[in-house]
């Protein structure tokens, strides 16, 4: 067996889209998964130092590592005219968030990147664990927060409003190109062969998921954090669809004008080349 380490986020949708390795439901072809949950910053500042074979990241992370990675075809995170979000506990101009404290999940996020995109260079954020941002906002420790998980249908719970859509600020400035947040990343030192041998027992996984939906989502309710059924369905359906199991040419171009508008506006230091391994 090959010994393979497999990063991925504590999140519904992650976990919808490994279930049938996490519970030995698809043949592995002699690999060996470990699964090493983190969160998604986490599992970005690891890519940089090559840490594991196989990983989730941001696809603004990918800028940083496309010389020790190359993305998988599949396990993509895409927003439809919807995504990551600045909620606040009242109205706000999305102008003014570089001159507040504004509470993120991570600068290598793209969420990050593409609220720099849409409201201006923010030089000072509050790094919060994902999973916090909602109660440090409500608190009143942070004048706004970017949303990237499940906080996306619940914020108005803890009475916060939406003051800026990032999914359909994208939409808008495209042309109706998806949104570009996560995707999957393999090690190139691991070689043509295995790459793609790899790329495909994943691509089973998701669509093993897509296949068997309610087993798939009951395992993922068990990291929805609190979100009921409908919920967790909403969720994982937001960001584990077809585009997931292929980004298509224009989940793949969407990726590179995300990319491309970073070094244009001076968040990402040189071009990236976006390289796909083809399985």
């Amino acid at each position: 067996m090959t010994h393979i380490r497999l990063g991925h986020s504590p999140d519904p949708d992650d976990a919808f889209m490994f279930y049938a390795l996490a519970k030995d439901l698809i043949p592995t072809r002699g690999f060996e998964f470990e699964h090493l949950l983190r969160d998604i910053e986490t599992l970005n500042r690891w890519a940089m130092e090559g840490r594991l074979e196989v990983s989730a990241i941001s696809i603004h992370a990918y800028a940083t590592v496309a010389d020790k990675y190359r993305l998988l075809p599949h396990g993509a995170s895409m927003g439809e005219q919807y995504g990551p979000m600045v909620v606040a506990r009242e109205p706000v101009d999305p102008a003014d968030l570089p001159r507040m404290k504004v509470a993120i999940p991570g600068t290598l996020t793209s969420a990050f990147l593409e609220l720099q995109l849409a409201a201006g260079r923010i030089d000072d954020p509050m790094i919060v664990p994902f999973d916090q941002i909602l109660d440090v906002v409500e608190r009143g420790e942070a004048d706004a927060g970017l949303v990237i998980h499940e906080g996306q249908l619940t914020y108005e719970s803890q009475g916060l409003v939406n003051v800026l859509d990032l999914g359909t600020w994208w939409h808008e400035l495209t042309g109706g190109l998806p949104l570009p947040l996560g995707g999957n990343v393999v090690r190139r030192d691991l070689g043509e062969d295995v790459m793609v041998e790899l790329s495909q027992v994943l691509r089973e996984s998701i669509q093993y998921s897509l296949d068997n939906r309610a087993g798939a989502l009951a395992y993922a309710a068990e990291y929805g954090r609190g979100l009921d059924d409908d919920l967790n369905d909403q969720f994982v359906g937001m960001y584990v669809n077809d585009r997931t199991l292929d980004y298509g040419e224009e989940g793949r171009e969407a990726v590179r004008e995300l990319l491309r508008r970073g070094v244009e506006a001076g968040l990402i230091a040189n071009e990236v080349p976006v390289d796909f391994v083809e399985d």
